[in-house]
């Protein structure tokens, strides 16, 4: 288990889903780890969780809201304050569309609400920016530090809607030109693709639909990881003395485990987005699926080219073509 005792470190959204198992994982490794998030009491709950993990880090819950340009700024001054300017990592995953987005996704773009790109984008790819400025001013002085962006597999391929594309394809392209400007004072930057995750929300989407659910969508959760499997993915990060070697890169959490060696929370291996294995499995082709090792993968390029270049189905969304 990683050992991050004197780790400073700032995970943005932390109440649920990644942005809480990646927390977890941080104060359960050691890490003093600033948390945000719009209600206290459910950040409390995620130290108290650690707590009774026996977790040896320290939990100091922070309450902002990502869309407020001002309350984002107190949390960087509040770190800088009682930490003597130093910040070791920066977890950018605030986000605030999950249910915009599934409310709205039956429907083409131009037929959704106009504020749906800002719901979309601001406490995302926006509020990623601003920490990110906000947390090169504390790092760049000490040449020191690592920051994540927790994007997805969405930045190369369609998914839902045009605007959440748009909005991770831009966090992965913040992570590279960033990282550009970072590079020379030893920060370094990274856009990390969680495969599919075992989310609250999606959990409960899961056993809602049963068995009406998407077959592939169905296998692809089943053998995908958990909320903090991220976490332990950053945790390795934040310890690999040349991690600058990676700054830039688009990162996914299952080639970190295969390299650092750790499994998930529950002791599985998740399934790599890489892998003939879920790749046979999108085609419908579970039997054969079943039979590749986990190791037989394509090219992390591949798979982006494979992603961008997949026409998707939206029979359903747009109807028959006239």
């Amino acid at each position: 288990m990683p050992n991050l005792n004197g780790k400073i470190c700032l995970v943005t959204g932390a109440s649920r889903g990644v942005g809480r198992g990646v927390a977890l994982q941080l104060l359960t490794n050691g890490a003093t780890v600033y948390i945000t998030g719009r209600k206290k009491e459910t950040l409390l709950e995620v130290g108290k969780e650690a707590e009774t993990r026996g977790g040896t880090g320290v939990c100091i819950p922070v309450e902002c809201d990502h869309s407020d340009d001002k309350q984002v700024k107190e949390v960087f001054a509040r770190i800088e304050k009682e930490q003597r300017g130093k910040l070791d990592l920066l977890v950018n995953n605030a986000y605030a569309a999950v249910h915009y987005i599934l409310n709205h996704s039956a429907k083409p773009f131009w037929e959704q609400p106009e504020e749906g790109w800002d719901v979309i984008n601001n406490v995302g790819l926006r509020n990623h920016f601003h920490c990110a400025i906000h947390a090169s001013k504390l790092m760049v002085p000490n040449r020191s530090g690592l920051i994540v962006n927790i994007s997805s597999i969405g930045g190369s391929a369609y998914f839902q809607t045009a605007a959440y594309g748009v909005g991770k394809c831009g966090k992965d392209r913040m992570a590279r030109d960033c990282a550009f400007e970072l590079e020379r004072y030893n920060v370094a930057f990274i856009s990390l693709w969680p495969g599919p995750v075992k989310t609250e929300i999606i959990q409960d989407s899961i056993s809602k639909k049963g068995d009406g659910m998407d077959k592939q969508l169905k296998w692809m959760f089943a053998h995908g990881e958990s909320t903090e499997f991220a976490g332990k993915a950053i945790s390795h990060l934040l310890l690999d003395a040349e991690v600058i070697k990676r700054t830039g890169k688009i990162i996914s959490t299952t080639d970190l485990a295969d390299e650092f060696s750790f499994r998930d929370v529950d002791g599985t291996n998740p399934v790599s987005m890489r892998s003939f294995e879920m790749l046979l499995s999108n085609a419908g082709l579970f039997w054969l699926a079943a039979l590749c090792p986990r190791w037989l993968k394509i090219p992390f390029s591949v798979l982006r080219f494979l992603a961008s270049a997949k026409k998707p189905n939206l029979k359903k969304k747009l109807g028959k073509e006239e």
